[in-house]
C-alpha cells in the first residue's frame, strides 16, 4: 500500500569554492509535500515605520535622519514603489515603536497639547511627548492607499497613567479618550486600519516602562469594547497585544485575564543578535548554532497562544536583529542570512506575521535612510513575499548545519518553493533534484527518478563578493532602482527541474518548482 506522505528529495553535492580544492559531499533534503506543518497569514511579510527623530543616537551613530513617521518624505517615488511592489497580496505596514506610548493625537474638542518630540534628559527614552496631527495622518493614509498597504497602528497605552517614583512601573487605568477620538476620526475619513496594537514594550519587565498585567488586561477589554462600539456594522479591525518581549507567564496571564476573543493576535519582539554596537554581530549572522537558539522562544510563544488563547495567533510584532537601531552590518547582504532564517523559523512555529524593523530608519532599514535605495534585505523580503505561500512544509537534511533549508507551498497552484541559505564561506553546493514518492525506505532510495517540469531559480549574492555590501546580485545581475525610482524586475533563471544547480558559498537561493504533484499544494493560495 502506498504511504500517504509525499517526499520531494533534493540531492546536494557540496564543493569548495576553488575548483582545484573541490571536495564533494552528498546531501539529501527531504520535503514532505503531503501535509502542512504550519500556516502563515497571506500578508506574512510586514515592515515597520517608527517615530524616532534624527536626534536618536547610539554607539556614536545617528542613523535615523528624516525617517520618522512625523517627517518622512512621503512623496519620494522609491518609497511608494517599494511598498507597491509587494502587491498582491499587499504588504503589511506597522506604525509603532519605542516612542508610540508618548505620542498623542491632535483630534477632538479637548485634545492634548500638541508638541514636537524633543530630547529631554531623564524623560522616557530621553524624549518628550510628541504629537500626530490629522494633516499628517491624512498624508500617511494617502501613501498607504496609493501603494495598497495593509496598516497596523500602535496606540499610546500609557496615556492617563502615572509613573511611580524611582520605578519603571506605570499605575492607573488607561485613559481611552484620545484614542477614541483618533479611531473615530480614522473611521470617518474612510482610512483602512487593519489592526490596532496596544502599547509597545510595556509588558513583562518592560524596556523603559511597564504596566501590571491585570491592569493591562482590563484596559484591553476597554479597548476591545471601544473598537466594537465605533466600528458597529463595519468590518472590525483586529486587536493586537502586547507588543513586547516574550515573557511566558505575563503573556499567559494577559490572555487569561482579558478572556476569549479580546486579543486577536499576540505580538512579541525579537532582537536576538544583541546590541547594534557589538563586534560579534557579523559572526552571529553566519553562525547556525547561534541562529538556532531563538527557536525555543518561537516554540514557547506558539504553545502559550495555543494553551491560553486559542482564539488568537502569534505574530512577530517587531524584529530588527540588533537593537538600538542595529549595527553597520544590519543594512548589508550578510543580514539576509539572519533575516530569511528568521522568516523561515517563525513560519514553522505558526507565526502569522513577521514585522521587520524598519522599512526605513536606523541601520537595519530595508531602504537606505538617506537615499531610499533598497538594501539587500528589501529584495529578500520581496522574494519571500512573492514566492512563498501560506502553507509550511517540512524540510530536513542530515548534512552540514551551515545549510539552512525552508520549504512552503508556492503562491501558485501545484508549486513548491524551497529556500536554501548557505552560511558557509568555503563550501558550494551543486544541487540535483529527484522526485521520490516515498515508495521505498531510506536505505533503498535511488537517484533514478528525476523530477520533471521546470523550476525558477533566484540566486542572491553580494556585489563584488563583499558580505557587507549594500548591493545584491540576482542571478549575477545587479538589482537597483531606475532613474525614476522604479523597483527592478525580479526575473528568475528558468531551467528543467532535473538540471544541476550550484549554490556558491555565502549565498541564498530561492527555488520554485512548477507543476509539482504535492497534495498539500494542490490548490492556489488565497
Amino acid at each position: 500500500m502506498r504511504p500517504s506522505s509525499f517526499l520531494l528529495v533534493i540531492s546536494i553535492l557540496s564543493a569548495f569554492v576553488l575548483p582545484s580544492l573541490c571536495d564533494t559531499e552528498n546531501v539529501t533534503v527531504d520535503i514532505e509535500g503531503a501535509t502542512t506543518i504550519a500556516n502563515t497569514d497571506r500578508s506574512f511579510v510586514c515592515v515597520t515605520l517608527d517615530w524616532w527623530p534624527a536626534e536618536k543616537c547610539n554607539y556614536g551613530m545617528c542613523p535615523w535622519y528624516q525617517s520618522s513617521v512625523l517627517n518622512l518624505d512621503l512623496k519620494n517615488p522609491i518609497l511608494k514603489n517599494a511598498i507597491k511592489a509587494f502587491n498582491q497580496p499587499p504588504l503589511r505596514v506597522r506604525i509603532g515603536g519605542s516612542l508610540q506610548d508618548q505620542i498623542v493625537y491632535k483630534v477632538g474638542k479637548n485634545h492634548p497639547k500638541c508638541e514636537k518630540l524633543k530630547l529631554v534628559k531623564g524623560a522616557l527614552f530621553d524624549f518628550s511627548a510628541g504629537c500626530l496631527n490629522m494633516c499628517r495622518w491624512k498624508k500617511l493614509n494617502k501613501l498607504f492607499q496609493d501603494s495598497g498597504a495593509v496598516v497596523t497602528f500602535g496606540l499610546n497605552a500609557l496615556y492617563g497613567r502615572s509613573q511611580l517614583k524611582n520605578d519603571t512601573l506605570w499605575e492607573g487605568s488607561w485613559n481611552s479618550s484620545n484614542a477614541r477620538d483618533f479611531i473615530n476620526h480614522t473611521i470617518s475619513k474612510g482610512y483602512n486600519v487593519d489592526s490596532w496594537e496596544f502599547g509597545n514594550e510595556i509588558s513583562g519587565d518592560g524596556v523603559a516602562a511597564k504596566v501590571d498585567v491585570k491592569q493591562y488586561s482590563q484596559d484591553l477589554i476597554v479597548l476591545k469594547a471601544l473598537i466594537d462600539d465605533l466600528y458597529k456594522d463595519k468590518k472590525k479591525p483586529m486587536l493586537l497585544a502586547p507588543g513586547g518581549f516574550f515573557d511566558q507567564d505575563w503573556f499567559a496571564k494577559m490572555l487569561q485575564n482579558s478572556g476569549p476573543n479580546v486579543v486577536d493576535a499576540v505580538t512579541h519582539h525579537i532582537y536576538n543578535l544583541g546590541p547594534g554596537g557589538s563586534k560579534e554581530l557579523f559572526g552571529k549572522m553566519q553562525d547556525p548554532f547561534f541562529l538556532s537558539q531563538i527557536a525555543q522562544t518561537f516554540k514557547n510563544a506558539e504553545e502559550t497562544v495555543k494553551d491560553f488563547g486559542p482564539w488568537s495567533s502569534a505574530w512577530i510584532g517587531e524584529a530588527g536583529g540588533a537593537f538600538n537601531s542595529g549595527g553597520p552590518e544590519s543594512g548589508t547582504f550578510v543580514d539576509s542570512f539572519w533575516y530569511l532564517d528568521q522568516l523561515g523559523m517563525a513560519s514553522k512555529f505558526n507565526h502569522k506575521a513577521y514585522c521587520r524593523q524598519a522599512l526605513i530608519g536606523g541601520n537595519y532599514a530595508l531602504l537606505d535612510t538617506q537615499t531610499f535605495i533598497p538594501n539587500p534585505d528589501y529584495y529578500s523580503a520581496l522574494l519571500w513575499h512573492r514566492l512563498i505561500g501560506r502553507r509550511v512544509l517540512q524540510a530536513t537534511h542530515q548534512s552540514s548545519p551551515y545549510l539552512r533549508t525552508y520549504a512552503h507551498c508556492g503562491r501558485d497552484q501545484n508549486s513548491i518553493t524551497l529556500v536554501l541559505i548557505n552560511l558557509s564561506n568555503s563550501t558550494a553546493f551543486n544541487v540535483s533534484v529527484q522526485n521520490d514518492m516515498n515508495l521505498y525506505p531510506p536505505e533503498l532510495k535511488t537517484n533514478s527518478a528525476t523530477l520533471g517540469g521546470q523550476r525558477e531559480v533566484y540566486h542572491l549574492t553580494p556585489k563584488d563578493g563583499n558580505l557587507t555590501s549594500h548591493y545584491v546580485l540576482l542571478n549575477g545581475k545587479l538589482l537597483n532602482v531606475s532613474s525614476t525610482g522604479e523597483i527592478p524586475q525580479i526575473s528568475p533563471t528558468i531551467t528543467e527541474a532535473s538540471a544541476p544547480l550550484r549554490i556558491t558559498p555565502s549565498s541564498i537561493v530561492f527555488v520554485k518548482f512548477r507543476n509539482i504533484t504535492a497534495p498539500a499544494c494542490a490548490d492556489r493560495e488565497n
